[in-house]
Protein backbone atom coordinates (compact mmCIF):
# COMPACT_ATOMS: atom_id res chain seq x y z
CA UNK A 1 0.00 0.00 0.00
CA UNK A 2 3.14 2.36 0.74
CA UNK A 3 3.71 2.18 -3.09
CA UNK A 4 0.25 4.03 -3.95
CA UNK A 5 0.69 6.74 -1.44
CA UNK A 6 2.16 9.33 -3.85
CA UNK A 7 -1.56 9.38 -4.69
CA UNK A 8 -1.83 11.56 -1.62
CA UNK A 9 0.85 13.98 -2.48
CA UNK A 10 -0.08 17.73 -3.48
CA UNK A 11 0.33 17.33 -7.04
CA UNK A 12 -2.09 14.42 -7.44
CA UNK A 13 -4.85 15.90 -4.70
CA UNK A 14 -4.81 19.16 -7.00
CA UNK A 15 -5.59 16.85 -10.02
CA UNK A 16 -7.89 15.57 -7.83
CA UNK A 17 -9.39 18.68 -6.92
CA UNK A 18 -9.85 20.00 -10.60
CA UNK A 19 -11.61 16.27 -11.01
CA UNK A 20 -13.85 16.72 -8.58
CA UNK A 21 -14.62 20.73 -10.02
CA UNK A 22 -15.07 19.17 -13.91
CA UNK A 23 -17.56 16.88 -12.32
CA UNK A 24 -19.40 19.55 -10.41
CA UNK A 25 -19.57 21.43 -13.47
CA UNK A 26 -20.72 18.47 -15.99
CA UNK A 27 -23.09 18.13 -13.15
CA UNK A 28 -24.20 21.35 -13.07
CA UNK A 29 -25.05 21.35 -17.12
CA UNK A 30 -26.43 18.40 -17.06
CA UNK A 31 -29.43 19.40 -14.31
CA UNK A 32 -29.29 22.63 -16.55
CA UNK A 33 -30.27 20.36 -19.49
CA UNK A 34 -32.58 18.32 -17.90
CA UNK A 35 -34.39 21.53 -16.81
CA UNK A 36 -34.76 22.54 -20.36
CA UNK A 37 -36.31 19.14 -21.47
CA UNK A 38 -39.02 19.50 -18.49
CA UNK A 39 -39.73 23.13 -19.92
CA UNK A 40 -40.02 21.57 -23.25
CA UNK A 41 -41.93 18.64 -22.28
CA UNK A 42 -44.98 21.22 -20.47
CA UNK A 43 -44.60 23.08 -23.55
CA UNK A 44 -45.79 19.73 -25.91
CA UNK A 45 -48.25 19.40 -23.01
CA UNK A 46 -49.67 22.62 -23.88
CA UNK A 47 -49.49 22.25 -27.50
CA UNK A 48 -51.34 18.65 -27.20
CA UNK A 49 -54.08 20.27 -24.74
CA UNK A 50 -54.86 23.26 -25.96
CA UNK A 51 -53.80 24.05 -29.88
CA UNK A 52 -56.98 22.23 -30.84
CA UNK A 53 -59.63 22.83 -27.84
CA UNK A 54 -62.72 24.64 -28.59
CA UNK A 55 -62.61 28.10 -28.34
CA UNK A 56 -63.76 29.65 -25.17
CA UNK A 57 -64.46 33.17 -25.07
CA UNK A 58 -61.78 36.03 -24.21
CA UNK A 59 -63.08 36.91 -21.01
CA UNK A 60 -63.35 33.28 -19.66
CA UNK A 61 -59.37 33.50 -20.84
CA UNK A 62 -58.13 36.69 -19.54
CA UNK A 63 -60.11 38.19 -16.98
CA UNK A 64 -58.01 41.85 -17.39
CA UNK A 65 -55.43 43.50 -19.09
CA UNK A 66 -53.01 42.47 -18.01
CA UNK A 67 -53.73 38.72 -16.41
CA UNK A 68 -52.31 35.73 -18.17
CA UNK A 69 -51.31 31.95 -17.36
CA UNK A 70 -48.57 29.91 -19.01
CA UNK A 71 -51.02 27.41 -19.17
CA UNK A 72 -53.76 29.16 -21.17
CA UNK A 73 -51.01 29.34 -24.02
CA UNK A 74 -52.66 28.18 -27.56
CA UNK A 75 -55.96 28.16 -26.24
CA UNK A 76 -58.37 29.21 -28.55
CA UNK A 77 -60.57 32.54 -27.49
CA UNK A 78 -63.17 33.91 -29.12
CA UNK A 79 -64.46 37.73 -29.45
CA UNK A 80 -66.36 40.18 -31.58
CA UNK A 81 -64.73 43.62 -32.33
CA UNK A 82 -64.11 46.20 -35.09
CA UNK A 83 -60.44 45.57 -36.58
CA UNK A 84 -58.65 49.60 -36.37
CA UNK A 85 -56.91 49.00 -39.87
CA UNK A 86 -55.32 52.58 -39.69
CA UNK A 87 -53.55 51.33 -36.16
CA UNK A 88 -52.33 48.06 -38.07
CA UNK A 89 -48.58 47.83 -37.00
CA UNK A 90 -45.81 45.13 -38.75
CA UNK A 91 -43.20 43.10 -37.07
CA UNK A 92 -40.39 42.76 -38.84
CA UNK A 93 -37.23 40.32 -39.33
CA UNK A 94 -39.83 37.21 -39.02
CA UNK A 95 -38.34 34.70 -41.04
CA UNK A 96 -40.19 31.67 -42.65
CA UNK A 97 -39.18 28.64 -43.83
CA UNK A 98 -35.94 30.59 -44.45
CA UNK A 99 -37.44 33.65 -46.07
CA UNK A 100 -37.54 37.37 -44.04
CA UNK A 101 -40.75 38.51 -43.57
CA UNK A 102 -43.08 40.35 -41.41
CA UNK A 103 -46.16 39.58 -38.88
CA UNK A 104 -49.20 41.92 -39.20
CA UNK A 105 -50.47 42.99 -36.36
CA UNK A 106 -54.07 44.27 -35.96
CA UNK A 107 -55.85 45.74 -33.37
CA UNK A 108 -59.31 44.61 -32.62
CA UNK A 109 -61.47 47.24 -30.85
CA UNK A 110 -63.75 45.12 -28.08
CA UNK A 111 -67.45 46.59 -27.57
CA UNK A 112 -66.17 47.08 -23.96
CA UNK A 113 -63.58 49.66 -25.93
CA UNK A 114 -60.35 47.77 -24.93
CA UNK A 115 -58.19 46.60 -27.47
CA UNK A 116 -56.56 42.81 -28.47
CA UNK A 117 -54.11 42.52 -30.70
CA UNK A 118 -54.59 40.20 -33.30
CA UNK A 119 -51.84 38.84 -35.35
CA UNK A 120 -53.12 37.73 -38.60
CA UNK A 121 -50.05 36.18 -40.39
CA UNK A 122 -47.45 36.51 -42.10
CA UNK A 123 -46.35 38.72 -45.48
CA UNK A 124 -42.58 38.00 -47.17
CA UNK A 125 -40.13 41.06 -47.75
CA UNK A 126 -40.01 41.63 -51.48
CA UNK A 127 -39.12 45.13 -53.04
CA UNK A 128 -38.62 46.36 -50.25
CA UNK A 129 -37.46 45.62 -46.03
CA UNK A 130 -38.93 48.45 -44.79
CA UNK A 131 -42.70 47.16 -45.24
CA UNK A 132 -44.24 44.59 -47.53
CA UNK A 133 -45.21 45.87 -50.78
CA UNK A 134 -49.04 45.62 -49.70
CA UNK A 135 -50.74 44.17 -46.64
CA UNK A 136 -54.25 42.66 -47.49
CA UNK A 137 -57.08 44.55 -45.66
CA UNK A 138 -58.89 42.93 -42.74
CA UNK A 139 -62.63 42.53 -42.93
CA UNK A 140 -64.57 45.86 -42.16
CA UNK A 141 -67.08 46.23 -39.91
CA UNK A 142 -67.89 43.97 -36.60
CA UNK A 143 -66.01 40.76 -36.84
CA UNK A 144 -65.92 37.39 -34.96
CA UNK A 145 -62.48 35.88 -34.12
CA UNK A 146 -60.81 33.15 -33.02
CA UNK A 147 -57.65 33.13 -32.07
CA UNK A 148 -54.82 30.98 -30.64
CA UNK A 149 -53.69 33.07 -26.98
CA UNK A 150 -49.65 33.72 -26.90
CA UNK A 151 -47.97 35.83 -24.47
CA UNK A 152 -45.79 38.88 -25.55
CA UNK A 153 -42.21 38.52 -26.33
CA UNK A 154 -39.78 40.73 -24.18
CA UNK A 155 -38.30 44.82 -25.75
CA UNK A 156 -35.68 44.59 -27.83
CA UNK A 157 -33.27 47.42 -29.04
CA UNK A 158 -34.41 49.72 -31.72
CA UNK A 159 -38.04 49.17 -31.24
CA UNK A 160 -40.96 50.76 -33.21
CA UNK A 161 -39.92 52.89 -36.27
CA UNK A 162 -41.82 56.29 -37.58
CA UNK A 163 -43.20 54.04 -40.33
CA UNK A 164 -44.67 51.63 -37.20
CA UNK A 165 -42.80 48.50 -37.69
CA UNK A 166 -41.73 46.71 -34.41
CA UNK A 167 -38.50 44.65 -33.72
CA UNK A 168 -40.23 42.53 -31.37
CA UNK A 169 -44.53 41.98 -29.58
CA UNK A 170 -43.73 43.69 -26.82
CA UNK A 171 -47.16 44.08 -25.53
CA UNK A 172 -46.56 47.23 -22.88
CA UNK A 173 -44.87 48.96 -25.85
CA UNK A 174 -47.53 48.49 -28.38
CA UNK A 175 -50.39 49.84 -25.68
CA UNK A 176 -48.53 53.07 -25.48
CA UNK A 177 -47.96 53.79 -29.21
CA UNK A 178 -52.06 52.83 -29.71
CA UNK A 179 -52.81 54.93 -26.20
CA UNK A 180 -55.84 53.28 -25.81
CA UNK A 181 -56.33 50.43 -23.34
CA UNK A 182 -55.17 47.23 -24.26
CA UNK A 183 -54.29 43.60 -23.72
CA UNK A 184 -50.73 43.13 -22.15
CA UNK A 185 -50.88 39.92 -20.63
CA UNK A 186 -51.30 38.52 -24.18
CA UNK A 187 -52.10 38.40 -27.75
CA UNK A 188 -53.59 36.06 -30.35
CA UNK A 189 -52.17 34.63 -33.40
CA UNK A 190 -55.36 34.38 -35.91
CA UNK A 191 -57.13 31.45 -36.52
CA UNK A 192 -60.66 32.59 -38.38
CA UNK A 193 -62.39 35.60 -38.42
CA UNK A 194 -66.44 35.45 -39.84
CA UNK A 195 -66.99 37.69 -42.09
CA UNK A 196 -63.78 36.38 -44.02
CA UNK A 197 -61.70 37.92 -46.87
CA UNK A 198 -60.44 36.70 -49.77
CA UNK A 199 -56.81 37.61 -49.60
CA UNK A 200 -54.93 37.46 -45.85
CA UNK A 201 -51.10 37.03 -44.64
CA UNK A 202 -50.01 33.27 -44.34
CA UNK A 203 -51.01 31.60 -41.34
CA UNK A 204 -48.83 30.77 -38.65
CA UNK A 205 -47.00 27.52 -38.41
CA UNK A 206 -48.43 24.69 -36.45
CA UNK A 207 -45.84 24.72 -33.26
CA UNK A 208 -43.79 21.03 -33.38
CA UNK A 209 -44.17 18.86 -30.50
CA UNK A 210 -40.42 17.42 -30.02
CA UNK A 211 -38.57 17.84 -26.35
CA UNK A 212 -35.41 18.25 -28.35
CA UNK A 213 -32.03 16.27 -27.40
CA UNK A 214 -31.50 17.82 -24.13
CA UNK A 215 -31.90 14.50 -22.42
CA UNK A 216 -29.28 12.52 -24.20
CA UNK A 217 -26.90 15.73 -23.43
CA UNK A 218 -27.66 15.74 -20.30
CA UNK A 219 -26.77 11.99 -20.02
CA UNK A 220 -23.26 12.87 -21.99
CA UNK A 221 -22.66 15.29 -19.57
CA UNK A 222 -22.63 12.81 -16.57
CA UNK A 223 -20.61 10.58 -18.98
CA UNK A 224 -18.18 13.76 -19.51
CA UNK A 225 -18.20 13.68 -15.50
CA UNK A 226 -16.95 9.63 -15.22
CA UNK A 227 -14.45 10.25 -17.67
CA UNK A 228 -12.96 12.45 -15.73
CA UNK A 229 -12.48 10.67 -13.24
CA UNK A 230 -11.30 7.48 -15.10
CA UNK A 231 -8.55 9.97 -16.48
CA UNK A 232 -7.23 10.35 -13.17
CA UNK A 233 -7.43 7.05 -12.56
CA UNK A 234 -5.26 5.81 -15.27
CA UNK A 235 -2.96 8.29 -14.31
CA UNK A 236 -2.17 7.75 -11.03
CA UNK A 237 -1.74 3.69 -12.45
CA UNK A 238 0.58 4.89 -15.06
CA UNK A 239 2.90 6.58 -12.50
CA UNK A 240 2.53 3.61 -10.33
CA UNK A 241 3.81 1.53 -12.51
CA UNK A 242 6.56 4.11 -13.50
CA UNK A 243 7.13 4.38 -10.19
CA UNK A 244 7.81 0.47 -9.82
CA UNK A 245 9.53 -0.37 -13.17
CA UNK A 246 11.99 -2.32 -11.41
CA UNK A 247 9.64 -4.35 -8.88
CA UNK A 248 9.58 -8.26 -10.01
CA UNK A 249 5.74 -8.29 -9.26
CA UNK A 250 5.38 -5.15 -11.02
CA UNK A 251 7.96 -6.58 -13.95
CA UNK A 252 5.56 -9.92 -13.98
CA UNK A 253 2.23 -7.65 -14.31
CA UNK A 254 3.73 -6.09 -17.08
CA UNK A 255 5.00 -9.36 -18.73
CA UNK A 256 1.06 -10.95 -18.30
CA UNK A 257 -0.05 -7.72 -19.93
CA UNK A 258 2.65 -8.22 -23.11
CA UNK A 259 1.21 -11.77 -23.44
CA UNK A 260 -2.53 -10.79 -23.24
CA UNK A 261 -2.20 -8.26 -25.64
CA UNK A 262 -0.11 -10.87 -28.11
CA UNK A 263 -2.54 -13.57 -27.67
CA UNK A 264 -5.17 -10.61 -28.82
CA UNK A 265 -3.93 -9.97 -32.18
CA UNK A 266 -5.30 -11.77 -34.94
CA UNK A 267 -3.29 -14.08 -37.75
CA UNK A 268 -3.27 -10.93 -39.61
CA UNK A 269 -1.91 -8.58 -37.88
CA UNK A 270 0.94 -10.70 -37.40
CA UNK A 271 1.28 -11.35 -40.59
CA UNK A 272 1.52 -7.18 -41.51
CA UNK A 273 4.01 -7.57 -38.85
CA UNK A 274 6.16 -10.30 -40.67
CA UNK A 275 5.69 -7.98 -43.68
CA UNK A 276 6.41 -4.90 -42.22
CA UNK A 277 9.58 -6.27 -40.75
CA UNK A 278 10.89 -7.84 -44.02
Amino acid sequence: MNRWRFALTGRWLRYLALAVLFAVACAGLAWWQLERRAEKVAEDTRIEQNYDAEPIPLADALTGLTDYRVTEKWQPVAMTGTYETDQQLLVRNRPRSSQPGFEVLTPLRLADGSVFIVDRGWLPVESSALAPDSIPDPPSGQVSVVARLKPGEPTVPAGTTATGVLASIHLPTIATTLDQPTYTGAYGLLVSESPSVTEVPLPNFRPEIDEGPHLSYAFQWVIFAIIGFVGLGFAIRQEYRYRNADDPEEQERAAQRVRRRAAKRSDSDIEDALLEKR
